[in-house]
C-alpha cells in the first residue's frame, strides 16, 4: 500500500505550537507522556486478555523498552501492548485530544469490547492526543510503528509536526504493540544519555506497574522497580524502608517525625503515603512555597505539588497521593477542578489531624518538638478552615505566664481564677519581652494566667474565633480588662492607697498630652511600673497595628490610652508638686517623658528622639543641681 498523507485536524497546528511553547514548563515530561501511553496500551491488552487469554500467548510478559541510537540520534519508546491499526493511527494521532482509553472504556461499558462480567475496569493510564504531541518539543520527525494485537498487518505513522502526517503499511512494525521513534532536534543530546534517561524514569515513572528497560546497543538494564511502596501492605514495610523512601522523595537528610500510610475505598479510592518532617524546611514561610505532596494517578506521576490536595496550613507535609479515580488534565501538571479532589483533600486533612492528635496524646514531648517547628503554620487553619477549628484548637499549644511548660486551652480553663470571665492574652514579637511587659503586672498579682503569643498569625485567628467554650479571648492591652473583678489569691490586697492629689495630676497630664494620646486614666493593671499604653475598647490592638505598619498596610497610628499607676512613688511625687511655682511646666515635661517610657516598654520608637533627649537631659540636670 502506498503512503497516504492526511492533514491534521484544524486545531492541531495551533495545538502543537501551544504544547511546544506554553503547556509544559519542563520539556522532559514528553518521556513521561510516552511511557504513560505505553503503559496504557499494556493495561488495555491485559484487560482484553481476561476473556481472550490466547492474545497474550506468544508474548505474555508485558513491558516497556526505551532505546537510543547515537549514530542516528533517535530515542525510541516501545511497548508490547494492544497496538493500533491504520484507522486508529489516523483517528488517535490526527485528532486533537482523542483518547483511545476513553473509547475503549465506552465500548466495554456498552458490551462492544470483550470483558469479564462484573470485572472492574483496569487502570488505563495516559491518552494519545495532547500528551503524544509533547514529543515534538524535542523531536522532528516523529515516527510511530504499530501492530494491533490479533491482527497481521503493521503500520507506520510519520510527521514533522507541521500541517500533515503520513500513514503506510510497515513490515518492520513490532510483532505486537507500538514503538514511537523520536529523531531528536539539535541541542537535545541529553536524551541520548543513559543516566539522564534513568533519572527521568525514576522521577516520573518509577512506580508504573510494568517493567521499563533501557537498551543501548545489545545491553538491557531495568530502569524502574515496577512496584509502588505505597501499594504494599503496611505490615510488609519496615520503618527504615519508610525512612529511605521519605529521604529519597523529599531530598531530605532528617528522619520523618510521623508516617501516615492510608488507603481509602468506597465512592472514591486512593492511597496516601505522607510524612511529617522532624525539622523545619528553611522556606516554610516563603509566600511562594507550594505544598510538597506529589500526585499520582494509577502509579503515574502527575504533579510535583498539587495545590488542591491539602490545605495551605498543612504545607509542611510531604509524600504522595495516588488516586484510582482522578482523570488526567491536559498537561498532567495542572489538574482541572474536580470534585473528587475535594473529597480526597477532606479525607486526608481529617486523617492528618487525627494522627497529630494521637501523637499529642501518646508522646507529649515529641509533639511539643513538632509544635515548635510547625505550630505557627498549623494555626493558620484556625481562621482558614472553619470546619476543623475544634480539632485544630485541641492541637494548639501556647506559652503563658503560668510557667515554662506549654499550655493547652483546656488546661488554661482549668486554672482560671474565681471571677475571671475571659481568656487573656498578650501578643508581640519576643517572648521574653512579653514576660517583662508592664501590662501583665496586675494579672500576675491576681494569679491570672495570660497566654503569650509571638506568631503573626495569632492576630488573625483570635478575632475569627472569638470564643472558646464560652470564654471570650481578650487582649491585656485593651483598656477594659476588668481585672478588678478578679479576686486576688487568698483575698490578699497589700496595695498602698492612691497618692493624694492623683486625680488633679491625671487631669493636668491629660491636658499636657491632649494631642498625643486618646486619654490618661487611672490603671488597675499596674503594680510596679508607673505607666503603660493600652488600646481603648473598639480600637485596633497595639500589636496588630504594628504588624500592619510593618507591611505598609496602615499609615496612620491610632492614639492610645496612657494608664498611670496611682500608687507609684513617682506619680505620688509629681502629685505633691501641684501648686508649686513652675509645677505645670515640670509636670508637662514629666508627662511626655512618661509617655515615651511607655512607648519604649511597648517596643515602639519614641515619637521625637531629639525632644526626648532634651527632656531627659533637663530632668537629670535638675536632679543633680538639687
Amino acid at each position: 500500500m502506498a503512503e497516504e498523507r492526511h492533514g491534521f485536524q484544524a486545531e492541531v497546528g495551533r495545538l502543537l505550537d501551544i504544547v511546544t511553547h506554553s503547556i509544559y514548563s519542563d520539556k522532559s515530561v514528553f518521556l513521561r507522556e510516552l511511557v504513560s501511553n505505553a503503559a496504557d496500551a499494556c493495561d488495555r491488552l491485559r484487560y482484553l486478555a481476561i476473556t481472550r487469554p490466547e492474545i497474550l500467548a506468544d508474548d505474555p510478559k508485558l513491558g516497556i523498552v526505551i532505546e537510543i541510537d547515537r549514530a542516528k540520534r533517535t530515542l525510541g519508546v516501545a511497548d508490547n501492548g494492544i497496538g493500533m491499526n491504520r484507522a486508529e493511527l489516523i483517528d488517535h494521532l490526527g485528532t486533537i485530544a482523542r483518547s483511545g482509553t476513553a473509547s475503549f472504556l465506552d465500548e466495554a461499558a456498552n458490551g462492544g469490547a470483550p470483558g469479564a462480567p462484573g470485572a472492574k475496569n483496569p487502570a488505563l493510564i495516559g491518552q494519545f492526543g495532547i500528551g503524544f504531541y509533547s514529543a515534538f518539543m524535542v523531536a522532528a520527525p516523529v515516527e510511530v510503528s504499530s501492530r494491533k494485537a490479533g491482527e497481521g498487518q503493521g503500520w507506520r505513522w510519520h510527521s514533522e509536526g507541521r500541517g500533515d502526517f503520513a500513514v503506510s503499511e510497515s513490515a518492520e512494525a513490532p510483532a505486537r504493540g507500538t514503538k514511537v521513534t523520536l529523531h531528536l532536534r539539535q541541542g537535545e543530546d541529553d536524551y541520548l544519555e543513559p543516566e539522564h534517561l534513568r533519572a527521568l524514569v525514576v522521577k516520573h515513572s518509577d512506580h508504573i506497574g510494568f517493567p521499563i528497560h533501557f537498551k543501548d546497543g545489545g545491553a538491557s538494564h531495568a530502569l524502574n522497580s515496577a512496584s509502588a511502596l505505597w501499594m504494599r501492605p503496611k505490615a510488609e514495610i519496615a520503618a527504615e524502608q519508610y525512612a529511605d523512601f521519605y529521604r529519597h522523595h523529599a531530598h531530605a537528610a532528617d528522619e520523618p517525625w510521623a508516617v501516615l500510610h492510608a488507603h481509602a475505598e468506597g465512592k472514591i479510592e486512593y492511597t496516601a503515603l505522607l510524612f511529617v518532617p522532624s525539622s523545619r524546611p528553611f522556606d516554610l514561610f516563603n509566600p511562594e512555597r507550594n505544598n510538597c505532596v506529589k500526585l499520582y494517578v494509577r502509579r503515574v506521576f502527575v504533579s510535583e505539588a498539587c495545590a488542591e490536595i491539602l490545605p495551605g496550613y498543612l504545607r509542611f507535609v510531604r509524600g504522595i497521593v495516588d488516586s484510582e479515580d482522578l482523570p488526567l488534565s491536559v498537561s498532567r501538571e495542572m489538574l482541572q477542578n474536580n470534585p473528587l479532589l475535594a473529597k480526597i483533600r477532606s479525607g486526608l486533612t481529617k486523617k492528618i489531624l487525627a494522627e497529630l492528635a494521637r501523637k499529642a496524646e501518646s508522646d507529649a514531648p515529641a509533639y511539643i518538638a513538632f509544635w515548635e517547628n510547625f505550630g505557627a503554620v498549623l494555626k493558620e487553619g484556625l481562621y482558614e478552615d472553619k470546619d476543623r477549628r475544634a480539632a485544630l484548637l485541641g492541637l494548639a499549644r501556647f506559652r503563658s505566664t503560668a510557667g515554662e511548660d506549654w499550655a493547652t486551652l483546656g488546661s488554661y480553663l482549668e486554672r482560671m481564677r474565681p471571677g475571671q470571665e475571659a481568656i487573656y492574652y498578650l501578643s508581640g514579637e519576643n517572648l521574653e519581652a512579653l514576660r517583662r511587659s508592664p501590662q501583665l503586672e496586675g494579672f500576675r498579682a491576681r494569679g491570672v494566667e495570660v497566654l503569650l503569643l509571638t506568631d503573626s498569625v495569632d492576630e488573625f485567628w483570635i478575632p475569627a474565633i472569638g470564643v472558646f467554650e464560652g470564654k471570650p479571648f481578650k487582649s491585656v492591652t485593651r483598656g477594659g480588662a476588668d481585672i478588678d473583678k478578679i479576686a486576688k489569691p487568698n483575698g490578699a490586697d497589700g496595695q498602698p492607697s492612691d497618692a493624694p492629689g492623683i486625680d488633679n495630676l491625671i487631669a493636668l497630664m491629660r491636658l499636657a498630652l491632649k494631642d498625643a494620646v486618646k486619654d490618661v486614666r487611672r490603671s488597675d493593671r499596674l503594680t510596679d511600673s508607673p505607666v503603660c499604653l493600652v488600646a481603648d475598647e473598639g480600637d485596633i490592638d497595639i500589636n496588630i497595628e504594628r504588624l500592619l505598619r510593618q507591611h505598609r498596610q496602615l499609615d496612620e497610628v491610632a492614639k492610645r490610652v496612657l494608664e498611670v499607676n496611682a500608687r507609684h512613688p513617682l506619680l505620688a511625687g509629681l502629685a505633691r508638686r501641684l501648686g508649686l511655682e513652675g509645677a505645670a511646666d515640670d509636670i508637662a515635661e514629666a508627662s511626655w517623658l512618661l509617655l515615651e517610657q511607655a512607648r519604649i516598654m511597648q517596643g515602639e520608637p519614641v515619637a521625637d528622639p531629639a525632644a526626648f533627649a532634651r527632656r531627659l537631659t533637663q530632668t537629670m540636670r535638675r536632679a543633680y543641681e538639687e
